[in-house]
């Protein structure tokens, strides 16, 4: 894709939805740091299912630290990886207490210190919470970047990189949750709607799938 036809692409692709909002459900950036940390190889509506119980018994580090990891465990059971996230949930929450009064510090060095945190739910973090014009490279973005030619890259982070650079600095903070939406609606890994895409006069995907 043209760098300069990426504007044109991001504005079609947000016009349903031009303020985004992550569909991970959270109160306190404490409770998207730990919901962020429990996606991972996890879809949203899974973690959501089961963040409501465990916010409410500990809705801040104070309270998941006392749980502890075998507190924490069977909230969250029927997630991928709950054993390892349980462990780290509990171990950031202590560290959050230990080093910053409890609170989720803005700085990239310091997120990605705490256990279970890294460049990906760091950037999340940062973009969602404090603003930042972060791109975090989930699998929807990656498969984006190099579907559409809007960033390709062999890997996550040249991706991450290239989004950065090509996209327009106004537009680099809603445009992470604009691709990460656009790559779980519309521009799946199998069967893309390309039909209905409203990026498609700009994407350069030669196997444009054709209306069913």
């Amino acid at each position: 894709m043209k760098k300069a036809d990426i504007p044109a692409f991001l504005t079609a692709i947000s016009a349903a939805n031009p303020d985004p909002k992550t569909e991970l459900a959270y109160e306190t950036p404490f409770q998207l740091l730990v919901a962020v940390v429990m996606s991972a190889q996890t879809t949203d509506v899974a973690v959501n299912k089961v963040t409501p119980a465990l916010f409410q018994a500990a809705p801040g580090p104070a309270e998941m630290a006392a749980l502890g990891a075998e507190g924490i465990g069977p909230y969250i059971k029927s997630i991928g990886l709950w054993q390892s996230k349980a462990k780290n949930v509990a171990a950031l929450s202590a560290q959050l207490l230990a080093r910053h009064e409890g609170e989720v510090p803005e700085g990239r060095e310091a997120l990605e210190a705490l256990p279970g945190v890294g460049r990906k739910t760091a950037n999340v973090v940062l973009n969602e919470i404090f603003g930042h014009p972060t791109m975090a490279v989930d699998t929807h973005i990656f498969r984006l970047g190099n579907r559409t030619g809007i960033a390709p890259g062999a890997t996550p982070r040249a991706v991450e990189e290239a989004l950065l650079k090509r996209i327009p600095r106004a537009m680099l903070k809603p445009a992470h949750l604009w691709l990460i939406l656009h790559g779980r609606y519309l521009c799946k890994a199998r069967g893309p709607a390309c039909w209905r895409c409203p990026g498609a006069p700009w994407c350069t995907y030669p196997d444009k799938s054709p209306a069913p």
